[in-house]
């Protein structure tokens, strides 16, 4: 039966609109999400400055171990080394967890940072330092919320905020939640900050049941005809001529100007389709994995392919799973490794490296697998290990990186660096060179203050 589209220029009075926002104003919400941004790279005479085209992000919320992944000390004592063992790799002499067989036969490719460290042993804390580039104050301050003084916007916000949107799709995506402690305290770090909300990364919630895996509000509910659309950017243009109902805010000033993207946005067959996880064949899935955090990888790939800039897939929490199905392994850290949390990982890591280089996007692509810290070097009474943020392991690779290449060491127990000590405003620093973005670029506050992206240094040692 033909559907009756109904007119959009028909008079709104407050009961119609009252009406309509009942029964979803929040149908425009990602509007606020978007705003445009202009691209701000200049040639640096680095062949490695503005290699990559993209960036993936694999956070593991709570903290990855280090001795158990790239930095094992066989010669440890057992209440250090654990009794996880190591497993050669394809880096001749370098072997790797016991628990990452897939990761092993990829270590030829990757770059590892053995020493990076924050100082900082409190995950939300330490987490901003690691998403900011800027060390939270005070620091090893558990449960922070956003605010001044700590409200330095996050790497994917400051990289929303210098590159243009592409098709209308935002430069930066996080998914499929953000990060919190327990309480659903949200990470500071996050965000646009100081920078303004129409810099904010687009946060996509999507359910944990990977067989109705779909991302919620990028595509019409089948309910909503368009017609009912159409009234909705009505609804827009009403609001927009009473002014006088709204206080005025940055919020609500950007209000017709975003919403109008992102209603085409809803329209765009485009961006439907980098969603459209159905698409890919069972096969590709089945190699990230059927959990949450293998197929937010799967998007991830999908979504760059799209031409988004930087995707950052954050690790959730498992309900009724050993550790809340997380990182933060203070109890029986072994075997929340063995059952729930390596090889999901060690999956979905090594298919999106591999699903990239058959694409020949992983020459034009950073990966970073990484955590907001590293795990103590000893196991606590209750066979766990505790927060440490004073040395700990990443691996980066892709565009514009040396391949099998491993920097700094840690000492004998895997405590504290020896050498090679990388901090998180070096590592953005990096990022942003490989992107194309000078680390002294300067950004504006909302008070049209001026500051750098990052003061850290780029790690030259591990360009290739």
């Amino acid at each position: 039966m033909a559907q009756h589209r109904r007119s959009t220029t028909k008079a709104w009075t407050r009961r119609s609109a009252l009406h309509a926002g009942m029964v979803g104003l929040g149908g425009l919400s990602i509007d606020s999400l978007l705003r445009s941004r202009q691209a701000l790279a200049s040639p640096s005479g680095d062949p490695s400055f503005g290699r990559a085209k993209s960036c993936i992000v694999l956070f593991l919320m709570g903290g990855p171990p280090q001795h158990e992944t790239f930095d094992g000390k066989p010669d440890a004592p057992i209440e250090v080394r654990g009794d996880v063992g190591l497993i050669s790799s394809s880096l001749t002499g370098y072997p790797v967890g016991e628990l990452m067989p897939r990761t092993a036969r990829w270590m030829h490719r990757l770059t590892v940072l053995r020493a990076m460290a924050t100082d900082d042993n409190a995950h939300s804390s330490s987490g901003y330092y690691m998403l900011t580039g800027r060390p939270h104050a005070p620091k090893n301050f558990e449960n922070a919320r956003a605010g001044f003084p700590n409200d330095w916007p996050s790497f994917a916000a400051m990289l929303r905020a210098v590159r243009s949107d592409r098709d209308g799709i935002p430069a930066s995506v996080v998914l499929p939640d953000n990060i919190w402690n327990d309480g659903n305290i949200t990470w500071p770090g996050q965000d646009g900050g100081r920078l303004g909300r129409w810099s904010d990364p687009w946060l996509i919630r999507a359910p944990a049941e990977a067989d109705s895996f779909r991302v919620p509000g990028l595509t019409l509910p089948a309910e909503m005809l368009e017609g009912r659309l159409q009234d909705r950017i009505a609804l827009r243009d009403f609001m927009n001529t009473q002014r006088g109902l709204f206080e005025h805010s940055e919020s609500t000033s950007s209000f017709d100007t975003w919403s109008q993207q992102a209603a085409e946005l809803l329209k765009s067959s485009k961006v439907e389709q980098a969603f459209r996880l159905d698409r890919e064949s069972q096969s590709v899935r089945d190699r990230y994995g059927s959990g949450r955090f293998g197929q937010s990888t799967l998007l991830a790939r999908r979504l760059v392919e799209a031409g988004v800039s930087l995707v950052q897939v954050n690790w959730t929490r498992i309900d009724g799973k050993l550790n809340g199905g997380g990182w933060d392994t203070h109890n029986s850290h072994t075997q929340s490794l063995r059952t729930i949390l390596m090889e999901p990982m060690d999956q979905a890591y090594t298919a999106l490296l591999e699903d990239l280089d058959q694409r020949g996007l992983l020459d034009e692509t950073v990966v970073l697998l990484m955590g907001e810290f590293g795990r103590s070097p000893r196991f606590n009474a209750m066979g766990g290990r505790d927060h440490w943020g004073h040395v700990f392991s990443m691996a980066l690779a892709g565009a514009g990186l040396k391949s099998g290449y491993v920097h700094g060491t840690s000492d004998r127990i895997g405590a504290y660096p020896v050498e090679g000590r990388v901090s998180p405003e070096d590592l953005l620093a990096t990022l942003f060179h490989l992107l194309g973005h000078s680390p002294e670029t300067g950004l504006r506050d909302t008070q049209g203050r001026p500051f750098a992206m990052t003061e850290g240094k780029v790690v030259r040692a591990i360009l290739a």
